[in-house]
């Protein structure tokens, strides 16, 4: 970035932004982040209802140094400003066969528990497949997701060989069948393609590496839930004189001769800066902060997914923390949200327990859930979620729950809460999906929208719509790779 870049103004305390702002703080830049809402978080938002307490976003935390590496931009410690707890099991997976499987961040345990499940052959295998996928991790995380990267030929150099080798840019579902036979272990190492809103039978075989985060490297669960993560570095920015404009809204970035030179806010307030960091979802961050420069690429998203927010009277004690409950299709049911857009007729779901781990998320003796449901995103299945359709969508959730186990679940609901793709849209997501752009080959690495404006020459992006993608490790790091941008550091 050319110019004077001693005056940063980021526009929205997401977990991006506040990675950016911390990592600014620390080379020595003045920061003012300018919020809507009246908490940080963005995505990673706080709902409270009738006593009960849920994350509004993610609920898989993984790779905490990720969260470290920007308060200590700024000198500060991890255990500092939260308090992290390793989950066992990271998941607890359910099949239709009636059989389940923990899935355990230890390997020696792990391979034991396979070896119960599915056999000691299996267990081979999956000792193989997390030698390959730490492998994988090891060499993306460096000459691929760490780095900015402006065109495929940053990404000619002697990691991105060993990647090819390794089978990295083949199909995911059938890579990880190379390792595991068993449908239950198959299913369980490559769900997470979801997550970067592809089939795993289409989603290249290098986002394995979100399998080995999470199910091998491990989950975490923050006291207070994820929401304390960006609670806990907002209150690291401030300390280190960051400044955050609450319950601001900025309604677009004035330029001038093709660069930024403030932000104006609904109320008409002009904010002054050299710099800006813009950390909406990238395509809504174009066409409401930038309405005179869209972005005219045509990006393909990832499905969207239905959150029920439950609070219950009710507790299941055969349920962990993260709960996979599978039903019988699987290419199948991929086939329904992404393909034809359509509602799973056989859902897979996630269903989460935090009170299990924090008691204050609900009263005495009750329980909250947090119930996960993929759909297809607005774009590629326009179903009619304003008219009804979510309520009566939540309802046939719960008699699946009940068909699974959770037995009397209808009768022990006493807060329900449901957010549908229309509601993602409302808040500002593109095609109403919390998952943004979809990490196809022409959507990952070099080919995703990158995060310098290019005419703009002091603006930059960061958050899921950008490099290097989807999910809480990633964001954070666009937040770092948005700041070595200004500073001109090395990231």
């Amino acid at each position: 970035m050319s110019g004077a870049t001693d005056h940063v103004v980021v526009v929205g305390a997401g977990l991006g932004g506040l990675a950016a702002a911390l990592h600014l703080a620390g080379a020595g830049r003045r920061v003012t982040i300018v919020e809507r809402e009246p908490v940080p978080g963005g995505r990673a938002g706080r709902l409270d209802v009738g006593g009960y307490t849920f994350d509004t976003g993610p609920t898989v935390l993984t790779m905490p140094e990720l969260i470290a590496e920007p308060l200590a931009a700024v000198g500060e410690e991890l255990s500092d400003w939260m308090e992290l707890t390793p989950l066992d099991p990271a998941y607890r997976a359910f099949y239709p066969d009636g059989s389940q499987l923990d899935v355990i961040a230890d390997t020696v345990r792990m391979a034991a528990e396979i070896s119960r499940v599915c056999g000691p052959r299996e267990a081979d295998g999956y000792l193989r497949f997390v030698d390959f996928a730490r492998n994988l991790w090891d060499l993306e995380r460096n000459d691929f997701i760490d780095r900015n990267l402006d065109s495929p030929r940053d990404l000619v150099n002697l990691g991105m060989l060993k990647l090819l080798g390794s089978g990295a840019m083949r199909r995911l579902q059938p890579k990880v069948n190379q390792f595991l036979k068993d449908p239950r272990t198959q299913r369980v190492f490559s769900f997470q393609a979801m997550y970067a809103g592809m089939s795993p039978h289409d989603a290249l075989a290098i986002y394995a590496v979100i399998a080995y985060l999470d199910s091998v490297a491990g989950v975490y669960f923050p006291k207070g839930g994820i929401h304390a993560v960006p609670r806990g570095m907002a209150a690291a920015a401030e300390k280190h004189g960051v400044e955050i404009r609450y319950n601001t809204t900025v309604s677009r970035v004035e330029t001038v001769n093709g660069r930024a030179t403030a932000v104006i806010t609904a109320d008409g307030e002009r904010i002054a800066a050299d710099a800006f960091v813009l950390n909406p979802d990238l395509p809504v961050a174009y066409r409401d902060l930038l309405p005179d420069r869209p972005y005219r690429r045509r990006l393909r998203y990832s499905p969207s997914c239905v959150v029920l927010h439950v609070g219950s009277d009710r507790a299941y004690s055969k349920i962990a923390h993260h709960n996979i409950h599978f039903g019988r299709s699987w290419r199948g049911t991929f086939d329904e949200v992404i393909r034809r857009g359509e509602l799973m007729t056989d859902p897979s779901l996630l269903v989460c327990n935090p009170s299990m781990d924090d008691p204050s998320a609900a009263p005495e003796g009750k329980q909250s859930y947090y119930i996960l449901a993929p759909v297809p995103n607005l774009e590629r299945g326009p179903l009619d979620w304003r008219g009804g359709l979510g309520d009566r969508y939540a309802d046939q959730l719960l008699g699946t729950l009940e068909e699974r186990g959770y037995i009397g679940f209808r009768d022990g609901v006493e807060v329900l809460r449901t957010i549908t793709p229309a509601d993602w849209a409302d808040q500002g997501m593109a095609a109403g999906t919390p998952f943004a752009a979809a990490h196809n080959l022409m959507q990952t690495g070099p080919f995703r929208p990158h995060n310098l404006h290019p005419s703009i020459g002091n603006v930059v992006f960061a958050g899921s719509g950008t490099q290097p993608g989807v999910g809480v490790p990633m964001v954070l790091i666009s937040g770092k790779l948005a700041a070595a941008r200004i500073t001109g550091s090395t990231a």
